[in-house]
């Protein structure tokens, strides 16, 4: 691998976190027209994928999940229980805990949105391997 030299490092192209920057606002341009139809923003998107995977869980453990603060994710799922495609009730067991449950419209989103992540790809320049070797890099940044 080559690292640039002490001159270069300075320099915009050469700064990884911009390129992920620009392309991570760059694909969540490309989903704008996927997900309205939807009636979803990215954030909302990922949330539902989130408990898509996982349904009836506290908002901390969807937060983590997510890498989203409390200020960011209490409005986002105020946002989507107004849509109706999620409650948020008190854990029976524990009425400190919050827990997120998908409500059946929710659940029936999911078949609406199975395309999303197929399209995005098919309308991009990666291939199936591409994205596969892409995830594993990201994926070994983010832990």
């Amino acid at each position: 691998m080559n690292i640039p030299d002490d001159t270069d490092l300075l320099k915009l192209d050469n700064q990884l976190c911009f390129a992920l920057y620009v392309t991570s606002k760059e694909i969540i341009r490309q989903y704008k027209p996927l997900l309205d139809p939807l009636n979803l923003t990215y954030t909302g998107y990922i949330a539902m994928l989130a408990l898509w995977e996982r349904d009836n869980i506290p908002i901390k453990d969807l937060g983590t999940r997510l890498y989203l603060d409390s200020g960011t994710l209490t409005p986002l799922l105020k946002k989507l229980e107004k849509q109706g495609l999620l409650e948020r009730v008190r854990d029976s067991r524990d009425e400190r805990k919050v827990l997120i449950s998908l409500t059946a419209e929710g659940k029936a989103l999911k078949e609406r949105a199975a395309d999303v992540p197929r399209r995005l790809i098919c309308d991009s320049r990666l291939d199936g391997e591409m994205v596969r070797e892409l995830l594993t890099l990201l994926h070994g940044i983010m832990k």
